[in-house]
């Protein structure tokens, strides 16, 4: 007994650092760089294969075999299925029971015959407020907010108890449609665990400027899903290995205060479509031409917010906010979350990203081997007032 409260053992899993792998940049660094990462997301498998009736082939811009040759052994390599603008398969095969079934089975087969560890979950987003948000109303999808626990319970079913189901998740509360606190108990008798995409924070639906992977805006969606009933062990933590920009509006003061600034109209009104107001870039990336300069100006005057907790700079001449995370916004970010939270781990989006000279890579890694260093994030006890 300790000052009135009891002390009771629990079970908790390990940590966990995990790290996507684009078929946009598939490079891998060095194996000392890389032996701390415990899951690999290979992204991405197209969810219409998995409809199919007798799949022969599972198109992927890698093998799992190859990508398990560059990590240490124990790693576990997982297939991310889906992705932003990919989410009509996941809406044909969780319609109906039979559907539902046959998308399981052939994840089930997928899984034996490429040796995968597990599935990643990238369905954006059940519910609506999808790439097609204003073309297919969210009231045309309401009712997946329902079929998506369920197409989870027939995957866990069809690949057993021992392999992993992930689910990538929204990062801003107006698209977490389908988490609410009915459905995530639901969600969790399948799901090991949720990746919590607090990256994109801002977007081009957004009309001010924000921090787009932020300490305020990813704190409040990691509450938003721990209020719902996600456990803290079943959260991680998402970081982005690339930089955002947006075209602020002309007439707005900005020079007062950049942040929450008004921006240019960055979607079309009718379609949704991309106006060409917005962008990212990773670092792995050449920065387009025509905002080098404004990005070379960002990068030796981009200052850290202290109460929104991002990097940013807006440059003056050229209207345009720039938001990313330094080394050191990641390193402040780590313990303002997924520690003081106590949080399952830690992933970022994505690996190759950040080549090829892996700043942001080694600044979070740093963090993660610290963290697990001090045991104090995953005390395996729980207290509970007598």
């Amino acid at each position: 007994m300790i000052s009135g409260f009891l002390v009771i053992a629990v079970e908790v899993s390990p940590p966990k650092y995990i790290m996507y792998l684009t078929g946009q940049h598939p490079i891998v660094p060095e194996l000392s760089r890389v032996s701390s990462i415990t899951h690999v997301a290979l992204a991405f498998m197209r969810p219409m294969v998995f409809n199919e009736p007798n799949p022969t082939s599972w198109p992927l811009f890698t093998t799992v075999g190859a990508a398990r040759e560059k990590f240490t052994p124990g790693t576990k390599i997982m297939v991310a299925i889906g992705g932003w603008g990919d989410t009509q398969g996941f809406s044909d095969a969780a319609r109906t029971e039979e559907g539902r079934r046959l998308f399981a089975k052939n994840i089930k087969v997928m899984m034996d015959q490429t040796g995968a560890d597990g599935v990643d979950i990238d369905w954006e987003y059940p519910g609506g407020n999808g790439e097609d948000y204003k073309t297919v109303p969210n009231s045309e999808k309401v009712w997946e907010i329902n079929a998506y626990p369920k197409l989870l319970s027939c995957i866990r079913q069809a690949i057993g108890p021992s392999k992993i189901i992930s689910a990538a998740v929204p990062g801003l509360p107006r698209d977490m449609l389908a988490f609410t606190s009915h459905t995530i108990p639901l969600i969790l008798e399948s799901v090991d665990f949720f990746n919590i995409m607090t990256y994109d924070l801002m977007n081009r639906r957004d009309n001010i400027t924000k921090h787009h992977t932020g300490v305020q805006l990813s704190l409040e969606a990691v509450d938003a899903y721990l209020d719902r009933g996600l456990p803290p062990t079943k959260a991680n933590l998402g970081f982005a290995f690339y930089v955002k920009w947006f075209k602020t509006d002309l007439s707005a003061n900005c020079n007062v205060d950049p942040i929450g600034c008004k921006t240019e109209l960055m979607e079309d009104p009718e379609t949704g479509a991309d106006l060409g107001k917005a962008g990212a870039f990773s670092w792995h990336d050449r920065v387009p031409s025509e905002l080098a300069s404004s990005f070379k100006l960002a990068l030796e005057n981009g200052r850290y917010d202290e109460q929104g907790g991002g990097h940013y700079y807006w440059d003056r001449n050229e209207n345009i906010w720039w938001s990313w995370d330094t080394p050191a916004a990641m390193i402040k970010k780590f313990p303002r979350i997924a520690e003081k939270k106590r949080l399952s781990g830690v992933f970022a989006w994505g690996l190759g990203e950040d080549g090829e000279e892996w700043e942001h890579l080694d600044a979070l890694t740093e963090m993660f081997e610290r963290w697990i260093g001090e045991g104090t994030s995953w005390d395996q006890e729980e207290k509970s007032e007598l």
